[in-house]
């Protein structure tokens, strides 16, 4: 199975910019996508039901989930799969469905996740509602894989965890994202019986999933690596790879990988 996971920053800004052809072309069974900004009556049919015809006779077509936040033009999130779920939910948190921030589409025993973690804002002005995010979705990881489930938590975590995690950690102590009690969570969430895949495959700096639209910053690689996709400890060994698609345009962030043996 392989699941690509990305923030779109506006799914109809995206589309755009060759979305659809981009995602009937990657190749993935399961992709995951944040910061929607829309619900499902603003898009077109073909964000809806992406389909093509291949030069075999056959077609991909993908299945759409969307959850989507009661302010319009906010937050959310969805999944799209080649394969139909066998069950699609959010978080059950009135709170943070009310801003649409978890899709999960289950697969026999695997749940893929795409969650939208909260930005803590300046001066932590979000910071008790992101706290409060952040441990409800380890509670909620934790349930999945106490029922049997395996978990592949996709998102825009909006944290770096480790200095090695944004081009200059020093400068941004204390700016959001990069607060203390966030990474202070990530850390408990890895030591807690889940894996960031990426490190678990790549010990490497320089590697970032996000750039500011300002000062060239992509062009530089002045980055940020705060999309990750996450699985539980007994579930890593089916991990073949976990990758950084840094070269796919379209969003001030690039798409995240995941390969799953069958």
């Amino acid at each position: 199975m392989n699941i690509i996971s990305w923030n779109v920053n506006g799914i109809r800004a995206v589309e755009k910019k060759g979305f659809i052809p981009w995602l009937l072309d990657c190749g993935a069974d399961v992709v995951c996508i944040q910061e929607t900004k829309a619900n499902p009556g603003q898009l077109s049919p073909e964000l809806l039901s992406p389909s093509v015809s291949r030069v075999d006779g056959g077609n991909v077509t993908y299945h759409s989930y969307f959850s989507s936040a009661k302010k319009p033009g906010y937050s959310g999130t969805a999944i799209y799969s080649l394969k139909e779920p066998d069950n699609v939910t959010n978080m059950g948190i009135s709170a943070f469905d009310d801003e649409g921030r978890v899709t999960t589409a289950f697969f026999g025993k695997t749940a893929v996740i795409s969650a939208y973690f909260p930005n803590s804002q300046a001066e932590g002005a979000r910071l008790p509602y992101k706290l409060d995010f952040c441990r409800e979705m380890l509670a909620y990881c934790d349930k999945l894989v106490k029922q049997g489930f395996n978990i592949v938590l996709c998102g825009d975590y909006n944290i770096a965890h480790k200095p090695i995690d944004l081009a200059n950690p020093k400068a941004n102590e204390g700016n959001p994202g990069y607060l203390p009690e966030e990474r202070e969570w990530m850390e408990l969430f890895t030591q807690s019986g889940y894996a960031d895949t990426f490190r678990h495959f790549c010990k490497e700096p320089a590697q970032y999933t996000w750039w500011s639209y300002r000062f060239h910053a992509r062009e530089k690689n002045i980055g940020w690596r705060i999309d990750y996709q996450c699985v539980n400890d007994s579930f890593l060994s089916a991990v073949k790879s976990s990758e950084i698609l840094k070269d796919i345009m379209g969003s001030d962030h690039c798409p995240v990988k995941i390969v799953l043996s069958d």
